[in-house]
């Protein structure tokens, strides 16, 4: 019987034999990726499959950062051809070609077992933009869109964007969309000692407009001052109210001892409103608050970044 396959394979052309230990096609991300390899089948699990899936997750990052479906494609927007597997060439090579008005991104991965495989995924992010938005990008453009759609790289670059606005006064393009990442819950779940020292920023009665004082003198009190000053000037109380709804907004989301500690606020606020507590019991509830925030910036500084 083996003599007999041997017989047939001298039978065939070069040609024939090089079609015939071809991988078939490995389509995937709703045929947008399209692997094709020189390889032989048995092989495609080695060497064509994981290059297929490495793109696949790529593209699905992508929508994911964009909020956005897949739509099967009749025709693939990236077509990845992986050569001679036994070599150690990391070299990713890139074009993009026209065909009846959808541009498609060729690109050669000459051994998938030594690919760059950092260009390789820009190359498909790049080539996702042609194909989707129409659109051209840099490297560094292709690198942001890929790690805005990875929840934890996307916490990463916001988080760095925020220290550097808070550093620096750079970092974002202006101070709204400063303001705005601070009031992000960047990592529900988890606050960073900067999560936890912005909260506390936070802790002071300001008037509602500039021109006002409070208590006739004061352009902001903080929350052991109002105590004092809440029976002389009903603004104060009647800003504890308006602050209270905001301590589940500021300090909510960030795991369980920053909730305790903005909830502990809220209370005493609350209180400090009614005005039907005296003076030690505000202050009891007020010490209770700022305890449970020393405990959420404790736990704060040995949490894991993210």
């Amino acid at each position: 019987m083996a003599t007999l396959a041997a017989i047939l394979v001298l039978a065939l052309s070069r040609a024939e034999l090089i079609e015939r230990f071809k991988a078939p096609i490995v389509t995937q991300a709703d045929g947008f990726i399209r692997v094709y390899a020189d390889c032989p089948e048995d092989m495609r699990r080695e060497y064509q499959s994981p290059i297929a899936s490495f793109a696949a997750e790529t593209v699905k990052t992508l929508c994911r950062g964009l909020s956005m479906n897949m739509e099967r494609s009749r025709r693939p927007g990236v077509a990845i051809y992986v050569g001679d597997v036994r070599t150690n060439d990391v070299a990713v090579v890139a074009k993009a070609v026209t065909n009846d008005s959808q541009v498609l991104t060729l690109v050669y991965v000459r051994a998938p077992g030594y690919a760059d495989l950092e260009r390789l995924r820009i190359e498909v992010v790049k080539g996702f933009f042609r194909r989707v938005k129409g659109g051209e990008l840099s490297d560094g453009e292709a690198v942001a869109a890929w790690r805005a759609g990875d929840p934890a790289l996307r916490i990463e670059d916001e988080r760095g964007r925020l220290e550097e606005w808070l550093a620096t006064g750079r970092g974002v393009t202006n101070d709204e969309e400063g303001l705005k990442l601070m009031r992000k819950i960047i990592q529900p779940g988890f606050a960073s000692p900067r999560d936890v020292l912005t909260f506390a920023s936070r802790l002071y009665l300001y008037p509602p407009q500039y021109d006002l004082r409070l208590g006739g003198r004061r352009r902001c009190v903080s929350f052991g001052e109002a105590i004092a000053m809440s029976r002389a000037d009903p603004m104060v109380r009647l800003l504890a109210f308006e602050k209270a709804k905001e301590m589940p907004v500021f300090g909510g989301g960030r795991g369980a001892a920053m909730n305790a500690a903005a909830a502990a606020y809220g209370r005493f606020l609350l209180e400090l409103a009614r005005g039907e507590k005296g003076e030690r019991a505000l202050r009891d509830l007020l010490d209770d608050a700022d305890t449970l925030l020393n405990v959420a910036y404790e736990k704060s500084a040995v949490s894991p970044a993210p």
